[in-house]
């Protein structure tokens, strides 16, 4: 089992990263939220990993925080929650928004996250009450972000990630267009789409 990496990061295409680690490239996804605190390319990062194997891959995900990665696990163990759904909820919700919506039964704004109808919301709700204590804690609130984009490849490259968390063509331009302006990066601009997503 591999539990975390560090290494140089390589690659940065939400949701996917490629960390070098003494001269093996590793292929790793990982929610926004670990996105917004990552390092610049080529600087060293440090990511809590989890792996799943299935038998036709092997998959690495990677999260800033231990809480992510238990909250990350937690949700596997929920019906209907596969990976890729799960780290769209950790994307598009805080850990401790998330523990708010289980507390106090919110199964609209879990059904605004995408892939997330509200039969699955509820089934989060029940499944999910007894294990708040065990991924709800202290969590980083991001470092700098980079601003390393145009305006028009940050809009562009904001789209592509949305869609990649399972938001439909339209939807991921219509949230991105709606917050976008020309001093953000991609990852402001996905920050602030995915909140407008959920708030609505």
């Amino acid at each position: 089992m591999i539990g975390h990496l560090r290494g140089k990061l390589i690659v940065k295409s939400p949701p996917l990263l490629l960390i070098d680690v003494q001269g093996v490239g590793y292929e790793i996804e990982a929610p926004m939220s670990t996105f917004y605190q990552l390092a610049d390319v080529g600087e060293e990062v440090f990511l809590y990993t989890h792996l799943a194997v299935r038998d036709d891959a092997h998959l690495l995900f990677g999260f800033a925080s231990e809480d992510e990665r238990a909250l990350f696990r937690h949700l596997l163990k929920v019906n209907g929650i596969g990976a890729k759904m799960a780290l769209t909820i950790l994307s598009g919700i805080e850990a401790d928004d998330f523990a708010v919506c289980i507390r106090e039964g919110d199964s609209i704004r879990l059904s605004r996250l995408p892939g997330i109808g509200k039969k699955t919301a509820e089934r989060l709700i029940i499944e999910m009450r007894d294990r708040l204590g065990d991924f709800i804690g202290t969590r980083g609130s991001g470092g700098d972000i980079p601003q390393t984009s145009s305006a028009n490849q940050a809009v562009d490259d904001a789209v592509s990630a949305l869609i990649a968390l399972g938001y439909k063509p339209q939807e991921a331009s219509r949230y991105v267009h709606a917050v976008a302006s020309t001093d953000m990066d991609s990852e402001e601009i996905i920050r602030q789409a995915l909140k407008a997503s959920v708030s609505k």
